[in-house]
């Protein structure tokens, strides 16, 4: 396969790691520079330039977006897939991971755990909201931010106060959230790669910092995942619809708290920790759902992503009304969102009822697609999530 990695970043360690991969495994591979691509949008066409030439001849692409550059890096990756580039993690998956309040509304809708957290802008309501999440001392965090910035220890009610007016009146979204006491200084990273977790680690900080970053200098060690802890982080990626994330949880008295949930996990921390070959189990995840040839013609001027995944409509008549979409669609075909009255869930559970004029958007081999006579794949992909 001719595979590319979308990165800033050639010479960091997570780059380099994946490059040696791919050509370890007998692959081609080529690092993309993200604001190298041009989008070119122009009606009935999708395409991209990447350095003024024409982007074309990958099986798929590895994104790795940088915080930094989400809005410019989705807009790439959503380009890609339009063009039926085979992506690891989606435009929508990527862009709901990276927006904290997002993210954590949507695993609140699943009764996924993490910290009582409270969305404010005005100083005016910080008190309540100390309050709402238990008093002091709380986390105040960025909505969006990465490896640690933007995430501050406010001791008093009065302190978070003074931190929300001042990032308020340079236009940041802040969250107020719960400080996990039991947990200060100490969390834990499941990686996952294809719905399985594949290594862990369990970060802890040095001296007094409390944010557990193994870029702020935290140790890290390689540890084995409790049932409990692995059910939560699947479940979280799942969500999310990333089919390679990190996910972070405090050991919280009550049990596995998520804290974030990373599109562009790391490699150094997490494979030096564990001594597993994580780029090695990213590369052969990309090898058994990018098969070459198993889309047929006809499918394949249809199908939104190709090499051997495709995504679907599935119109519910009479005939499927009333019926739990577990009774419609079976395990090997992933359900992203179903759509009523213009309405659209995002990965409902399979106990759903569903009803006539329902749309349920749907991701799986074209085979198994065309089993349950899916027409006319979306015009443009939703997030790729298993439902539970």
């Amino acid at each position: 396969m001719r595979i590319g990695i979308l990165s800033r970043g050639q010479a960091s360690f997570s780059t380099k790691r994946l490059m040696e991969a791919c050509r370890a495994r007998g692959h081609s591979c080529e690092v993309l520079d993200t604001l190298l691509f041009s989008v070119v949008v122009e009606a009935g066409r999708s395409s991209l330039l990447y350095q003024n030439r024409p982007f074309v001849g990958f099986d798929a692409v590895i994104p790795r977006i940088g915080a930094s550059i989400t809005f410019y890096g989705t807009a790439v990756v959503r380009q890609l897939e339009h063009m039926g580039v085979f992506v690891l993690n989606t435009s929508h998956a990527i862009t709901v991971a990276r927006d904290k309040l997002r993210a954590l509304q949507l695993l609140s809708r699943h009764q996924v755990p993490f910290p009582p957290t409270v969305f404010v802008r005005s100083g005016d309501e910080v008190l309540t909201a100390v309050e709402r999440v238990g008093g002091a001392p709380v986390i105040v965090k960025l909505v969006e931010g990465t490896q640690g910035v933007g995430v501050i220890l406010a001791e008093t009610s009065k302190v978070a106060q003074a931190i929300v007016e001042t990032l308020s009146t340079v236009g940041k979204n802040v969250l107020i959230q719960k400080f996990v006491e039991e947990s200060r200084g100490r969390d834990v990273r499941a990686f996952i790669v294809g719905g399985r977790v594949v290594a862990a680690m369990r970060r802890t900080a040095l001296g007094d910092e409390y944010r557990s970053n193994v870029h702020r200098g935290a140790r890290a060690e390689g540890i084995a995942l409790s049932s409990a802890y692995e059910t939560v982080a699947l479940r979280a990626a799942e969500i999310m619809g990333l089919e390679v994330a990190g996910v972070d949880m405090l050991e919280g008295n009550d049990g596995p708290q998520v804290m974030e949930v990373n599109s562009s996990p790391g490699l150094e921390g997490i494979e030096g920790a564990s001594r597993v070959d994580v780029a090695s189990a990213m590369i052969r995840h990309l090898e058994t759902v990018v098969d070459e040839g198993a889309v047929g013609p006809a499918l394949r001027e249809r199908a939104v992503l190709s090499h051997g995944m495709a995504i679907g409509e599935l119109s519910v008549g009479d005939k499927l009304s009333g019926k739990r979409i577990s009774e419609v669609v079976p395990n090997g075909v992933r359900v992203l969102s179903l759509v009523r009255r213009g309405a659209s869930n995002e990965a409902p559970e399979r106990s759903t009822q569903i009803a006539t004029g329902d749309v349920l958007v749907i991701y799986g081999r074209p085979e198994r697609l065309r089993a349950l006579g899916a027409p006319t794949p979306t015009a443009e992909p939703a997030p790729r999530s298993t439902t539970p």
